[in-house]
């Protein structure tokens, strides 16, 4: 059985290895060792996630995925969540996070009959907890969309600065033709903030097709 941490933070200006600590103190006090780790910035809202497909690719039947929180996995809808859901368990992965203690038997060996009971207990809470992480993410979306409109009424929103040096440097590298997955590696820039420059670039190069 191998222990994969996976570790996730929404945007390039968060720490996506914060939590690596807490993951290796759970490891080392059940007498299990970590044997890789992926990192990423990208939003638990998606389904496309280069480096957590990666870790299901890269894993063998009774693998386990550990994560600090289920949210780091999923604040996915329902259909996405369902999908992922279908690929971890098709490849016989278990889930074991820090914040769901019914998952940590799943990282210790036991009999079958307890196994199978952990397990059934655990799909239950993870569907559980990925449905608040979901209705968390969609709150706080609102609060943010109703807080905007509050001070642009106001006069007081000027919206997040640029990253202009940052965003000169993607753009070159993409003239260059670099893959996205090495912009990324280099810039540390989320996938939504590639495609927003990515489509920039496409419309200066040809004005005509900005308009529709």
């Amino acid at each position: 059985m191998f222990i994969r941490a996976y570790l996730r933070a929404s945007t390039s200006d968060q720490d996506a290895q914060r939590a690596r600590a807490d993951l290796e103190r759970f490891a080392q006090e059940r007498g299990l060792s970590i044997a890789s780790w992926y990192f990423e910035n990208e939003s638990g809202a998606k389904l496309e996630r280069p480096e957590l497909f990666r870790l299901l690719r890269d894993a063998k039947p009774g693998d386990v995925l550990l994560i600090e929180q289920v949210d780091r996995l999923s604040r996915l809808t329902s259909d996405d969540w369902q999908r992922l859901r279908q690929e971890i368990d098709g490849r016989q992965i278990k889930i074991v996070a820090l914040d769901l203690p019914t998952s940590w038997q799943l990282a210790a060996p036991s009999d079958e009959f307890t196994s199978r009971v952990f397990m059934a207990i655990n799909q239950l809470m993870l569907d559980v907890l990925a449905a608040v992480a979901r209705k968390d993410y969609e709150d706080r979306r609102r609060r943010q969309v109703q807080g905007i409109k509050k001070a642009q009424s106001l006069g007081r929103y000027q919206g997040r600065p640029e990253d202009a040096k940052r965003n000169a440097a993607i753009l070159k590298m993409l003239s260059a033709g670099q893959s996205w997955n090495d912009i990324q590696a280099a810039t540390g820039c989320s996938r939504s903030t590639l495609a927003r420059l990515a489509r920039r670039q496409k419309e200066e190069d040809n004005p005509a097709a900005g308009i529709a």
